[in-house]
């Protein structure tokens, strides 16, 4: 007999079966107490499950849902903090021996967010709430019937109690109506979540959940209402269709399906008498509004939509359940032959024993303008109104909205109008002095693109960006090289020319931004400035300006002007909502920038009207700092050579480490004169990045910057190899370190050997403390001269990071000098031993002075780095760097390892005068073992 698919749930076949038999089975679980029958058996029959099905069920989720009670349990006392809700069945579906009725099971889940334990004050109640964080689900089972399109459903969930002490189990009936043909006046669903289990005031016991919804339902009809559609428009303001962009059947879908989290700025007319009509179910009047389709179809060209009208910042409504009494159910439908989105709304209707959507009188028409200019400049604009009369109570004014958020692709035939040039001619004719030697970014390349800070005269700051619009005829795409596609009357899909934006050398160009800034509230002179004007009470003054003008690619000089759009209080100050009297002026630094530039783009925002004007405004300083997207090329080839000088510079000091034991192993008599100080610092230098796992940090604090830079997991692939190799050379390292240690403690002339020692060690230590001293003073005094007066005490931990920056470029500096332990050791012992095999003092010493080479080099073929990790190798705060220090530190490395070489030939004291040359040598006694 062949398998059905649901053989691997048998065991939940007969657990469904038994259960919902007339004869409930004797267990402890709290759906055995109640039967489905005395909850769920006038609405669906119980029916004893058959075989495994597959059906088409609605789920709801918190974008499309509702609901309202529960406040017990769920803490909903206020809509504000509802925490959001899903309803999701499981795959498993059972058909019954009642045709058209299946048993499912399913979870009903109430998230809790995690603000909420932050909000309180109490930390006692703060404790009390985090166990009410997490998520209340309740555990359904029950039936669904397609004929009558209801589900009926029991089950239980854990439930922390505050009386109590302890978790309790709700036991929970949930009873949802569908509609058996879903349009736009039936899609909505209802129903209850109920407690059956205990009384009021009971643990067990919580108040009635009223769910409403609007899921997506897979067989939607679009209704045809009277005055719907291309009708519905009417009453609304016509525009010319060349004056806007039309869309193909194919891209309805993908061009009008906007997220939840999309919203769109409504500006009410001046003098709005009826305005408070529109927001009177609302309790406010909204200056937002949010577009989210449920449905789609390209082919019918239609769509049904869920229409918001938010009160608080997007993420905080964007996560949370909507709200009926703000919320319109809407469907809408393309105007091909007047390029707009034609949207009939209803009304969400609630009373004391159900909900229905009713009252159809509201209407939206929404187009992209297939011109922008600098007074219009938005992506999206529409309209809403109403088709009630005017003496209706409900009545409202046409009110207009606008949404400048890139979702709409830039399809062919947007143009952009330059309608302000004239005012900023004067900034290309004032050019300065050129240098052919520097060169500026491209008008269309991606730099042009910008963060920026803003300080103003009293020095209070704020943040911001700016973006370009268009640039020249062409809007701005610093990535694309061609214009899209599209289709004639026909169908047929004619492919536009590939335009090459940035092989365009036209000087100046015409160019055009949108530049958002955040002031911190009050920060602008408001001595009769917009400040003043502005009655908002948020923390920060936010401020939306087009601009246009020319940039200059060769003084990389930006000139505009700007217009500040002011219909947000307009209203107030009965003026114009423009404010066009702005001058923008931006600098941007050279592209082949060399060392000791600045790297930031430095610039100016300032009114043109005269200081007693209501809306003049201080001058402000812009600066931001930048990276070009040639200077990262060219530190991640950087990068990458780093990365490989690592590896072959730790790969060469493990065969340099490994020469040096097999050499003590040949002559394990000389392994007394070898110094330990010398291979303990050997020895921290392999194991300090070890065990602080330095590579690991880097890797992890650039991960940003790796994106930036192309590397991507390059990086971190060859950190494991740096790693891995660092480690052999410790062990190496340290093998030689212990084969000296237990050669001197064994060792016939033990006291003699250990006094040379000794004496090496106090001898080195001095120098070794005075130099630490001197570097961190140095690099004090150079950070304190840097940072000026504003370095106090209060900077203590700048300073504390400064002496530790120096203290690490001083340990550079020992190891660079690694040698001089040695040298000393055979200066008190008079040696002629060749302690140290020549591959090994040589190779280390070149090892150690190569990245001197390499910074002289770096110097002179790399800009410096604005990310101060993105240093491999070489680092300079590892070490000293500089056109002094790379070549004091080569010559220093290579005399010490000229002495070592004539010392180990002739004698300790060789390099003394004369007269200082010690007539006693230590008596050297051979050694035995492996």
């Amino acid at each position: 007999m062949k398998s059905s698919p649901g053989t691997w749930v048998d065991p939940l076949l007969l657990f469904l079966f038994a259960f919902f038999s007339t004869t409930p089975l004797a267990s402890s679980s709290a759906l055995a107490k109640a039967s489905y029958s005395a909850h769920c058996g006038t609405i669906i029959p119980e029916s004893p499950p058959t075989d495994y099905a597959q059906i088409t069920y609605p789920s709801l989720d918190s974008q499309t849902t509702s609901y309202a009670g529960g406040g017990r349990i769920l803490a909903t006392k206020n809509s504000s903090s509802k925490p959001p809700f899903q309803f999701r069945t499981i795959e498993s579906a059972y058909r019954t021996s009642t045709p058209g009725v299946y048993a499912i099971q399913a979870f009903l889940t109430f998230r809790s967010p995690s603000f909420f334990v932050l909000r309180n004050t109490s930390r006692a109640q703060a404790r009390r709430n985090r166990r009410h964080s997490g998520s209340l689900r309740f555990v359904l089972t029950g039936f669904w019937s397609e004929p009558t399109a209801k589900l009926c459903m029991v089950g239980t969930a854990s439930w922390f109690s505050d009386s109590l002490g302890r978790y309790v189990n709700l036991e929970a009936v949930l009873k949802l109506n569908y509609a058996n043909i879903s349009t736009m006046l039936s899609s909505l669903v209802s129903g209850t979540l109920e407690s059956f289990s205990g009384s009021p005031g009971d643990s067990t016991y919580f108040e009635p959940v009223s769910i409403l919804s609007f899921p997506a339902m897979s067989q939607y009809k679009y209704t045809d209402l009277p005055d719907t559609y291309h009708g519905a428009c009417s009453g609304g303001i016509d525009f010319p269709p060349s004056s806007s962009l039309g869309i193909q059947k194919r891209d309805v879908c993908s061009k009008l399906s906007w997220p939840r989290y999309t919203t769109f700025m409504l500006y009410h007319p001046l003098n709005c008498s009826s305005c408070t009509a529109f927001g009177g179910n609302f309790g406010y009047l909204p200056t937002r509004m949010s577009l989210h389709a449920l449905e789609c179809s390209d082919e019918e060209m239609k769509l049904r939509y869920l229409i918001e009208f938010p009160n608080g910042t997007r993420f905080d409504w964007y996560y949370q359940s909507f709200d009926p009494n703000t919320t319109l159910i809407g469907e809408g439908s393309w105007d091909s032959r007047w390029n707009r989105l034609c949207i009939v709304a209803c009304r969400i209707l609630k009373n004391s024993t159900d909900s229905r959507v009713g009252d159809c009188s509201i209407r939206l028409s929404l187009r992209y303008p297939s011109v922008w200019s600098i007074k219009q400049s938005v992506s999206v604009e529409g309209q809403i109104w109403t088709n009630k009369s005017v003496n209706d109570p409900r009545y409202f004014d046409r009110i207009t909205f606008q949404s400048s958020e890139d979702n709409m692709m830039r399809v062919l035939g947007l143009k952009y109008e330059y309608t302000l040039l004239d005012r900023v001619r004067s900034c290309a004719m004032r050019k300065p002095i050129k240098n052919k030697v520097q060169k500026y970014p491209s008008a269309y390349s991606y730099e042009m693109r910008f963060d920026m800070s803003v300080t103003d005269s009293k020095s209070r700051s704020g943040w911001g960006y700016a973006v370009p619009n268009s640039v020249g005829d062409h809007f701005y795409e610093p990535y694309a090289t061609a214009t899209p596609a599209s289709t004639d009357d026909y169908g047929e899909l004619h492919r536009a020319p590939i335009v090459d934006l940035r092989s365009r050398h036209d000087n100046p160009l015409n160019i055009s931004y949108k530049i958002s800034l955040y002031i911190n509230h009050g920060s602008i002179d408001s001595a009769g400035g917009i400040s003043s004007v502005n009655s908002s009470s948020s923390p920060n003054d936010v401020y939306d300006i087009s601009a246009e003008g020319v940039y200059d690619g060769e003084t990389g000089h930006l000139c505009m002007v700007g217009c500040r759009n002011l219909a947000s209080f307009a209203t107030n100050l009965r003026i114009d909502p423009w404010d066009c009297e702005i001058l923008v002026n931006f600098y941007f630094p050279p592209v082949n920038e060399g060392n000791g530039s600045s790297g930031f783009i430095m610039g100016s925002i300032e009114s043109t009207r005269k200081r007693d004007e209501p809306l003049y405004f201080g001058h402000w300083n812009i600066s931001s700092n930048v990276f070009y997207t040639a200077t990262a090329r060219q530190s991640a080839w950087r990068m990458d050579l780093e990365i490989i000088m690592v590896l072959v510079s730790k790969t060469l000091a493990c065969l340099f480490i490994r020469s040096q034991l097999l050499h003590v192993k040949r002559h394990a008599d000389v392994l007394p004169f070898v110094s330990l100080v010398m291979l303990t610092f050997l020895t921290l230098s392999h194991m300090i990045p070890l065990l602080l796992n330095f590579e690991a940090l880097f890797v992890d604090n650039h991960s940003r910057q790796s994106l930036l830079l192309g590397s991507g997991g390059w990086l971190e692939v060859n950190e494991v190899i740096v790693r891995v190799v660092t480690m052999v050379t410790f062990l190496l390292q340290f093998r030689v370190l212990q084969l000296v240690w237990t050669a001197l403690l064994g060792s016939g002339n033990e006291n003699g050997f250990w006094i040379s020692q000794k004496k090496s060690l106090y001898a080195s230590l001095p120098m070794y403390i005075l130099g630490a001293l001197i570097a961190l003073f140095l690099n004090w005094k150079r950070e304190n001269t840097y940072h000026g007066e504003q370095l106090e005490a209060s900077n203590s931990v700048t300073e504390l990071s400064s002496l530790w920056a120096g203290l690490r470029s001083y340990s550079g500096l020992v190891l660079d000098g690694f040698l001089l332990p040695q040298i000393l050791l055979n200066l008190f012992q008079n040696s002629r031993q060749s302690a140290l095999s020549h591959s090994f003092y040589i190779g280390i010493t070149f090892i150690r002075l190569l990245p001197h080479g390499y910074d002289l080099y770096r110097a002179h073929s790399f800009v410096n780095s604005h990310f101060d990790g993105s240093y491999i190798y070489a680092n300079p705060h590892a070490d000293f760097y500089s056109a002094a220090w790379d070549v004091i530190t080569p010559l220093l490395g290579m005399i010490f390892a000229v002495i070592i070489y004539v010392q180990q030939r002739s004698g300790g004291h060789t390099m003394l005068p004369q007269r200082f040359r010690e007539t006693e040598i230590y008596e050297r006694v051979p050694i035995t073992g492996s």
